[in-house]
């Protein structure tokens, strides 16, 4: 006798009918009659009566129907307080998180962090504003890109993605653009510093050229907001404009020759160990499995070790 079958039991008793109870339980007629059938094998009585109407319990169904609710009630208030003690238990961390990536996947990993009985609170910022705080202590590990490969900081790298230039809607979404075209264009980039620009000022020096900048805002959003007035264009992380791309407020054009990409670590402090950082890890990477299936070839997933 296990859960299931008293779970199963207890819906058949409620629902008065086999045939209905299937439905609400979402599995097979045949199936649950053959729990049911188990069930009854196993304690050697028989438990419903069956009769055009549908099923009820026996005297020694009514008496297990009784006893199932019972334990399923004992199972489940268990559960709750298990995890109340977890919780209690639990290490409060501090994670950063940048605000595109906070917008795409945010709601998943406190989702996840919950069931997973992780305690966190969350602090946006910028990824080299990120790395700042992370080096002075303020956030206990960072969710950004391309943090710096120095002796104080354990780097666990979860995937690369490539970079896309969003531009006002012209009926070029989803076609290729090249570095070069992309950076006579006018655009809106955040401030020196910020990841994504020194991507694109590395990448152009490459090239001898020089990004043509007409506005510098840090906010995603206001970036976003100028390419939908058609005034500029932005490069951007492709996640981040997925939604205005598919209602056509914009097009995402993937850049080419060179591609641009970056790498996404979650970082802490070396000398800061935490007993939950191997949970916090899976729970990230979970959560960026959305995401990383609606960017197809442009994200790249990694799992790394921490270096």
């Amino acid at each position: 006798m296990n859960l299931r079958q008293l779970r199963y039991f207890v819906q058949v008793i409620d629902s008065g009918n086999i045939t209905r109870a299937a439905e609400r339980l979402n599995v097979a007629q045949t199936a649950l009659g053959a729990q049911i059938k188990q069930l009854e094998d196993h304690l050697k009585t028989t438990l419903l009566e069956r009769h055009s109407r549908g099923v009820q319990p026996t005297v020694a169904g009514s008496l297990l129907y009784t006893r199932a609710l019972e334990i399923l009630s004992l199972v489940e208030t268990t559960e709750k307080e298990l995890i109340r003690l977890q919780r209690s238990q639990s290490e409060p961390v501090r994670l950063g998180v940048t605000p595109a990536l906070m917008l795409a996947a945010g709601h998943e990993i406190a989702l996840n962090a919950h069931t997973a009985c992780l305690e966190i609170s969350f602090v946006e910022g910028m990824s080299h504003v990120l790395t700042r705080w992370l080096d002075d202590g303020q956030v206990d590990f960072a969710l950004c890109y391309d943090v710096p490969d120095l002796p104080q900081f354990s780097r666990t790298p979860l995937l690369q993605d490539d970079l896309v230039l969003a531009t006002p809607a012209n009926g070029f979404n989803g076609v290729e653009i090249t570095l070069a075209e992309a950076l006579t264009r006018p655009l809106a980039m955040p401030e020196a510093g910020d990841s994504v620009r020194t991507v694109v000022f590395k990448a152009a020096s490459a090239l001898g050229m020089e990004p043509n900048i007409q506005y510098e805002i840090r906010s995603i959003s206001g970036m976003k907001s100028l390419v939908q007035r058609g005034v500029a264009s932005s490069v951007l992380p492709q996640f981040s404009i997925l939604e205005e791309a598919a209602k056509g407020d914009m097009d995402c054009r993937p850049l080419v020759k060179p591609s641009l990409r970056r790498t996404l670590f979650l970082a802490r402090l070396k000398k800061r160990r935490f007993q939950c950082e191997p949970q916090l890890t899976e729970c990230v990477w979970t959560s960026l499995a959305g995401m990383v299936e609606s960017m197809g070839p442009l994200a790249h997933p990694l799992r790394g070790v921490a270096k």
